[in-house]
């Protein structure tokens, strides 16, 4: 669980800010392939964005399971994963129902003692929430990335699962329960512990288009994503989803699902059409371009694209939020462009 900023609250809840929040998440992999001082000034320099670091006390993240190279890791499910870089998530590299023979042996994880991925201590999650309660602070708690189409495919593999979903393989009913079954109950002990925000991320899109049809989105996964989003729902939770890719054509149906955040890609996406689609009827999380203007543009480009993106997506009610995630390749020219751009929008309705 993480604590949510009351101003992160407000911008989803359309309760007008005190400025556009903005998340520069760095890396692990970026701790091997920039000096380590050259991001410390850059940090120091954007309080903004890092109003809590202390050079002196600063901790280096701690490489999950998933992304240590050379060291494949199973998770709770089964599913081996495997990565060449560390600080970088891994891909799946063995399957543990690619053939449905092994459904008969196979035993879901269970919620009280696992997210999915890591083992979980809940003793330690309500200390964690009754501290911040006694602050007055808010948490929010998210599933594990990947916790509906994804661990299916990773359970079965990619185009297993699709021809599954096409040839309406009964024994994908089953599994489909299991993932089900696992997520409500995650979604239960969170929502017990009084979380304020419920996070469900969750990459659907590719390049161009979603990964599975809206017809199959809508026949085997939206009920999933209702029935994981209605407990925190009627909580009073706020509800925050993410995707990657171009998630266009299944957009109105992630609403639908009850969504007060939607984090999606800026250029995939297109700024022009989030902003006539999404605009207003959603919190829109912008995350922001990792592949082209940001990698291989100007500074000036980069300003840009941020100023464009807050001038079209942005209201002094709020519904607008940004994140960047830096990976290894940017120049750091650019990353100094984007922390400097983060800090001078971030304001533009205060």
């Amino acid at each position: 669980m993480e604590i949510v900023a009351e101003n992160t609250l407000r911008a989803i809840r359309f309760e007008r800010p005190e400025h556009i929040p903005v998340v520069f998440w760095i890396n692990p992999a970026c701790w091997r392939h920039y000096e380590r001082e050259t991001l410390f000034d850059l940090m120091a320099a954007h309080p903004l964005l890092f109003p809590d670091f202390d050079r002196a006390a600063f901790a280096m993240p701690e490489l999950a399971p998933w992304e240590r190279a050379g060291s494949p890791y199973t998770d709770a499910w089964g599913c081996l994963w495997e990565t060449s870089d560390d600080g970088i998530t891994g891909a799946v590299t063995r399957h543990p129902l690619a053939d449905w023979d092994a459904l008969s042996h196979f035993s879901p994880p269970d919620p009280a003692q696992t997210n999915g991925v890591l083992a979980i201590d809940w003793s330690a999650e309500k200390q964690q929430t009754s501290r911040a309660t006694e602050k007055g602070q808010s948490c929010s708690a998210s599933l594990e990335h990947g916790h509906t189409f994804l661990r299916l495919s990773y359970l079965r593999g990619y185009e297993n699962l699709l021809f599954d979903m096409a040839d309406d393989e009964p024994r994908l009913q089953r599994l489909i329960g299991d993932v089900q079954a696992f997520g409500v109950g995650l979604v239960q002990r969170y929502v017990d512990l009084g979380v304020a925000m419920m996070c469900y991320p969750e990459d659907l899109g590719m390049q161009i288009g979603p990964m599975l049809s809206p017809a199959m989105f809508r026949r085997y996964i939206a009920p999933v994503y209702r029935s994981l989003v209605a407990p925190a729902r009627e909580a009073g939770c706020l509800i925050h989803m993410h995707s990657d890719g171009d998630v266009r054509d299944l957009a109105d149906d992630l609403l639908a699902c009850g969504m007060d955040a939607l984090n999606l890609q800026d250029l995939v996406n297109g700024i022009d059409w989030i902003a006539a689609h999404l605009k207003g009827r959603v919190c829109i999380d912008l995350d922001i371009d990792r592949q082209d203007v940001t990698r291989f543009g100007t500074p000036a480009q980069i300003d840009a694209l941020i100023r464009d993106a807050v001038v079209k997506l942005g209201d002094p009610k709020g519904g607008l939020m940004m994140i960047y995630g830096l990976y290894p390749g940017v120049p750091i020219d650019n990353v100094r462009a984007l922390m400097d751009a983060f800090e001078r929008y971030a304001g533009h309705y205060a």
